[in-house]
């Protein structure tokens, strides 16, 4: 990470009782859910290094305050929720950025053997603190697949809390995606995260 010259003080959102904000718009997905079921691909894993990919191309989205001072991490690596068939295990797994691999099906078959290692209890998972992880180059993903939201809330651990949280939801008949990203108006305004879903769409387009 990198300190940048940024005015905490006089930020207008520094002093608020709470400076996290949520926005939810749908994705077009059409493109890459005909994708993974013709070649036989995770739904899930390619909509979280797409996820992933739109977060990380926002600078904005990758600022901390660490140590009362403003900082930006170079990428931030995904923690997300896993659970097993029958839904009985609950875990947390970190992810790499698919930028370190030499291609998406390569990265999309080290996040599947990942979690199969963390549910069969070969790995330990990710297992830090929440307290500690608005401190880590983490951002949050969790798919909700069950429900097409067209809104969601999330948990407050405190109310200056920068770490980006995404959700997305269940594809509906027309293809489209509801995808809920919680940040702090510290760093993001409306303009960022229209960068972040204008990326994202394209991510998703691109299969």
């Amino acid at each position: 990470m990198k300190e940048i010259n940024f005015d905490l003080e006089r930020n207008p959102f520094i002093n608020f009782l709470s400076s996290r904000y949520v926005m939810c718009a749908r994705v077009d997905v059409e493109k890459l859910w005909k994708w993974c079921h013709e070649n036989d691909k995770s739904f899930f894993v390619m909509s979280l290094g797409c996820l992933m990919n739109a977060v990380n191309s926002v600078d904005n989205l990758k600022r901390r305050i660490v140590d009362g001072k403003a900082v930006e991490y170079d990428h931030l690596d995904g923690v997300s929720p896993i659970m097993d068939e029958g839904k009985k295990i609950y875990r947390e797994m970190r992810v790499k950025t698919p930028q370190e691999f030499e291609d998406i099906i390569e990265w999309h078959d080290y996040v599947r053997q990942l979690s199969q290692s963390i549910l069969k209890g070969e790995d330990e998972g990710f297992t830090l603190e929440m307290e500690k992880r608005d401190f880590t180059n983490i951002a949050n993903f969790s798919c909700i697949p069950w429900v097409d939201f067209d809104c969601i809330t999330n948990c407050v651990l405190t109310g200056n809390q920068i770490q980006p949280l995404v959700t997305w939801g269940k594809v509906n008949e027309n293809y489209k995606m509801s995808v809920s990203i919680t940040v702090n108006h510290i760093f993001v305004n409306g303009r960022e995260l229209g960068y972040f879903y204008e990326n994202a769409q394209k991510e998703f387009d691109q299969f």
